[in-house]
């Protein structure tokens, strides 16, 4: 964001970042609440353990780059949906718990492969022989 050009377009700079930090402080509280509601027990060492991936994966099936740059909120909490229906499915289907780390660590692979410059410019090439 440039504040400067926000500022001289007459928006009050001050107010937007203190909301900016209010509402990710709130997010984080709820997250939190949401998180302890489901430890269903006092244990401080496990807490949070294996969220990690979890939350990069969210960030990505909404269309986050793992390069860098912006991301969507919105389509990271769609990401959010779409992993824990597919947390929920493997379940369901009788696999073993351990099985959703790999499938979660294969869809990072190939949503690695699907961001990669080679593959985008293969793409494009063919997508330009398509058009001749």
């Amino acid at each position: 964001i440039n504040i400067r050009a926000a500022k001289n377009a007459g928006v009050n700079t001050r107010i937007i970042v203190m909301l900016t930090y209010v509402l990710s402080g709130l997010c984080a509280a709820i997250a939190g609440i949401i998180v302890a509601a489901d430890i269903r027990g006092a244990d401080a060492n496990n807490a949070g353990l294996w969220l990690e991936l979890d939350a990069i994966l969210a960030v990505v099936i909404g269309g986050g780059s793992l390069m860098g740059g912006r991301f969507n909120l919105l389509l990271s909490v769609v990401g959010a949906l779409i992993i824990q229906g597919m947390n929920t499915g493997i379940l369901l289907s009788g696999f073993p718990p351990e099985m959703n780390q790999v499938v979660k660590a294969v869809v990072v692979l190939c949503v690695l492969i699907v961001q990669s410059q080679r593959f985008i410019s293969l793409i494009k090439g063919v997508r330009s022989h398509d058009k001749t």
